[in-house]
């Protein structure tokens, strides 16, 4: 199995796409603060479960890095919640895109709840 394999790193990759394409509408004077964080933080949900996968014979090392997913997912509804603030998307969208984020830590908490399931040693 490899790491495109997981549930977390599809449902987090499908997020991060989703965000990508809804930030494209997103003000000019934003590309650089807003866009851009919202851009990062969720990409790095599957850069750093993808880390996380490669150290996964290191329980400590895993289980470090799938925290650092976890963060970052956090960080993404943070700007999501500014990106609805600022009307820069519809309640409906916040929604579908929040349900997507707390779906993807579900599955992330599991992952540190139960390293050895994952070939953590």
């Amino acid at each position: 199995m490899k790491v495109q394999d997981l549930l977390a790193y599809k449902k987090g990759f499908k997020l991060a796409m989703d965000i990508y394409n809804i930030s494209k509408s997103f003000p000019k004077e934003e590309t650089y603060s807003l866009t851009d964080q919202v851009r990062r933080s969720s990409r790095s949900v599957c850069a750093n479960l993808s880390e996380s996968y490669r150290k996964r014979r290191y329980q400590k090392h895993f289980i470090s890095k799938l925290t650092d997913s976890d963060a970052e997912n956090g960080e993404t509804q943070t700007w999501l919640e500014f990106a609805l603030a600022c009307k820069y998307i519809s309640n409906q969208q916040f929604k579908e895109l929040y349900k997507a984020s707390e779906e993807v830590a579900k599955l992330l908490n599991y992952m540190i709840l139960n390293p050895k399931k994952f070939g953590s040693s």
